[in-house]
């Protein structure tokens, strides 16, 4: 279930944005409220001592969706979505129902219908700012095997953000002892079996004991003015994507160890696009004016809308500008990307729409990592020639999806 504080992201927004400026204002009433703003989402001050501190005893670096940000003090004043996933995602929570299609605010649009374990976690979670009155709880989507949760931390914690966390973590298995307790007496072997499947686990006592979050979480740290809004249009919009990728799981879940040529590639999305008549690498040169460039988007365009099927990184200004434009009006593109994927991996946003609908494949010849990196240029110049190579290789007929290696 999406709860949050008022029922819309923008008037959500400007609530929030008029809270911090009643919460932040000093004595003298001089400082721009923009600039306290701004202190919410700038960068964090950590020194280059303070992380080199907490590296000292840090193993091997792997790649995490569950790594907390070097150069973040997530006991200062910031917000952040956390994600947090049941142990072996089972569907303790409730289950999905509505059509995925449905507009918003039908009666067909995508919900979530709670369990009692779902009911209690999430009045658990907007029970955090009872035991931490810093902490003001922003918004929450339920979800069958995972929840999302927003959190503005208003005033320097205590402790670590983390341990907020873990103490929530402590409080949902506790309530959900006390669910196990109370269902159990009341009904047979059989009926207690069939209560308990979306209610609660075996106690910690039994061999099969298994906590009902798996460890850890993701966070994402509020950077800029309009993330805000976004954040809280993918937390309603969770349950209408779940059906989405359950109605088209080959191209809305990641593949890997796919081989097109030489390359072996993971991804996302439609890979019957490189079966298509005509596949065309876009290359355009830093060095071209801006009415060459408006020329050849217009070339590339036209090509596209004679079915061909546009390859690129996108990495020049006219690439962005060809892919961008080829996008927007809903044709089949195919783009390469340095950063791989996870078997937790997803398109995000308009590129999460565009796989549903089969008209985007997203390929990365890499291994995922978390941290930043800036393109080199080797890498563009690899990245480019594998585009060309994938339009040609394709094209001349000897790549057959049948055939490929997916394991």
């Amino acid at each position: 279930m999406y709860r949050a504080k008022v029922d819309h992201a923008v008037p959500m927004f400007f609530s929030f944005l008029s809270f911090l400026i009643s919460s932040t204002s000093n004595k003298k009433g001089e400082e721009n409220w923009l600039c306290q703003i701004f202190f919410v989402i700038s960068p964090s001050s950590m020194t280059e001592e303070q992380i080199a501190a907490k590296k000292v005893h840090a193993g091997e670096k792997k790649p995490s969706m569950k790594r907390r940000d070097d150069h973040h003090d997530y006991m200062e004043r910031r917000m952040y979505m956390i994600t947090l996933e049941v142990e072996g995602r089972r569907p303790l929570f409730g289950q999905v129902v509505g059509d995925a299609y449905a507009p918003k605010g039908s009666n067909d649009e995508p919900r979530i219908l709670l369990s009692e374990l779902g009911e209690a976690v999430q009045s658990e979670w907007y029970g955090i700012h009872g035991y931490y009155p810093q902490i003001e709880v922003m918004a929450v989507q339920m979800m069958p095997d995972h929840m999302h949760g927003i959190l503005f931390v208003r005033e320097q914690l205590p402790i670590h953000l983390g341990q907020v966390i873990s103490g929530f973590k402590t409080g949902c298995r506790r309530v959900e002892k006390a669910l196990h307790a109370a269902v159990k007496p009341q009904h047979t072997e059989k009926e207690t079996a069939s209560c308990l499947q979306v209610s609660a686990v075996p106690s910690q006592g039994t061999a099969s004991y298994q906590p009902l979050f798996a460890k850890g979480y993701n966070d994402l740290i509020l950077r800029s003015y309009d993330e805000f809004p976004t954040w809280l249009n993918y937390l309603r919009d969770n349950p209408r994507r779940l059906l989405m990728k359950r109605a088209h799981p080959e191209w809305l879940y990641p593949f890997f160890n796919f081989d097109i040529g030489e390359h072996r590639f993971s991804g996302v999305g439609n890979r019957e696009l490189l079966k298509a008549r005509k596949l065309m690498a876009v290359r355009v040169s830093r060095r071209l004016s801006e009415n060459e460039i408006q020329t050849v988007v217009s070339q590339y365009f036209e090509e596209a809308r004679k079915g061909s099927v546009l390859v690129s990184p996108a990495i020049s200004p006219g690439e962005k500008r060809v892919m961008r434009a080829v996008f927007d009006a809903g044709f089949p593109t195919i783009v390469i990307v340095e950063n791989g994927f996870t078997p937790l991996s997803k398109p995000y946003g308009e590129q999460f729409y565009a796989c549903a609908k089969g008209v985007l494949l997203i390929l990365s010849p890499w291994e995922h990592h978390n941290d930043k990196r800036k393109l080199s240029a080797a890498q563009c110049a690899q990245m480019n020639l594998i585009a060309l190579e994938i339009s040609r290789f394709t094209h001349d007929g000897t790549v057959h999806l049948e055939g490929h290696r997916n394991r």
